[in-house]
């Protein structure tokens, strides 16, 4: 018969840690070999630009990085309200000249006109239509004349 071979673990556990001093050795020096990034090295290196102010990029960066994962639901949240309003502002904005055209063609009518048998609701109804493209508020002059 013979003997079946048999292994210490302190010396399983030994090799192990030897490997992985080396494989973290060999880390280290593909890290330091890397290029620095396209604009650390146009901005940095060659226009000079102050290292300080690299330092304040890079925790910048590294504070919104943290706070993006952090604050995702409310950054999705806000991403949205601004998308809603940037959808709905361009309505808004052609109801408030609408509304400012009409304000207008009324001040204009009661100003030059001097038409003084027409009602409030007439002169509403006859600056709406001027704003939409009507033409009363120029046959007005002819029931004037």
């Amino acid at each position: 018969m013979s003997k079946k071979e048999t292994t210490n673990p302190k010396e399983v556990k030994n090799q192990k840690y030897e490997v992985k001093k080396m494989n973290t050795s060999e880390n280290l020096k593909k890290k330091k070999d890397k290029d620095l990034p396209w604009w650390v090295e146009l901005l940095f290196i060659q226009l000079g630009l102050p290292d300080k102010l690299l330092i304040k990029i890079l925790k910048a960066k590294k504070t919104s990085k943290e706070f993006i994962k952090n604050d995702k639901k409310s950054i999705i949240i806000f991403l949205f309200v601004i998308s809603v309003l940037g959808y709905f502002y361009p309505v808004i904005k052609h109801a408030k000249n609408k509304l400012d055209c009409e304000v207008i063609a009324k001040n204009y009518i009661i100003k030059n006109k001097n038409i003084f048998e027409i009602n409030n609701r007439e002169i509403k109804m006859i600056s709406t239509n001027f704003c939409y493209g009507g033409e009363e508020i120029y046959e007005l002059e002819n029931l004037k004349n």
